[in-house]
């Protein structure tokens, strides 16, 4: 019996609140003020907070499936560079914490373009926790773009283990799980085929090219143009007044992410 999408955002509402009522009925046990003065309190409070931010991350993904269907999304016109920049900032600062390195590669300082911020934010988040979670210590996670061909080219790449061959014809079905280890949780499928969705959102595509023992490179584009709307869209997800990149990286963190002093 094939699995009824719709059912799922109406699903991740009545999580949602259970989630926030247990993360504050935590957090009145273990209050900050005593995760400051008590270093495994702190640590053992890491780990709700973990699991939290994991469970709200899966959360937001039930309630981002409209995407799966690849229809128009709205779009408005705003700087893609500073927008990039932001999103990559975000997630650098975490990358210590994991020991890896990154770079951003960008040649044009400003350009201003149609896209839709909420579900692009969600496509990038995505490609970094991939990259993150898959790279050893050590590695180095590229992002870059480009404008050219009247296109933008959005890519992140790693220095992980890479795919096998035969799994890429597949990477971007729902519910599919890469053969290589995670960390659990390790989610539900759901990743890769939401970018696909918001790729055909845009009007663009979504490839992935890899090679065995050098890593990964996940490339979205898009046309490049205007809309005419300025307007700012409604966000769909809940970041709960939490670190949105912390929440969106989750699964690739470790839990010393999550103690006070790393917050």
């Amino acid at each position: 019996m094939d699995l009824d999408l719709s059912l799922l955002p109406q699903a991740a509402a009545q999580m949602r609140g259970a989630l926030s009522n247990l993360y504050f009925a935590a957090a009145r046990l273990a209050p900050a003020s005593a995760r400051e003065q008590d270093p495994e309190l702190d640590a053992k409070a890491a780990l709700v907070d973990q699991s939290y931010y994991r469970l709200i991350r899966l959360v937001n993904n039930l309630s981002a499936t409209r995407y799966l269907n690849g229809a128009p999304l709205p779009q408005r016109d705003r700087d893609i560079v500073e927008f990039v920049t932001d999103v990559f900032a975000r997630a650098a600062s975490l990358a210590p914490l994991r020991g890896l390195e990154t770079r951003l590669i960008c040649a044009a300082d400003s350009h201003i373009c149609s896209f839709c911020p909420d579900a692009l934010e969600q496509l990038l988040y995505q490609l970094l926790s991939n990259a993150f979670q898959f790279t050893p210590a050590g590695g180095l996670i590229t992002m870059e773009l480009r404008l050219t061909g009247g296109r933008v080219f959005l890519s992140v790449e790693d220095t992980g283990p890479g795919i096998a061959p035969e799994r890429l014809e597949t990477l971007f079905d729902s519910y599919h799980q890469a053969d290589a280890p995670a960390p659990p949780p390790q989610g539900l499928g759901l990743g890769l085929a939401l970018c696909r969705g918001i790729a055909q959102g845009h009007g663009g595509t979504i490839t992935a090219e890899s090679h065995l023992g050098r890593g990964s490179r996940f490339t979205f584009s898009m046309p490049d143009r205007l809309s005419g709307a300025t307007l700012s869209d409604i966000r769909f997800d809940y970041g709960g007044g939490f670190n949105h990149a912390l929440m969106a990286l989750s699964e690739s963190m470790p839990p010393q992410a999550f103690e006070i002093r790393n917050h």
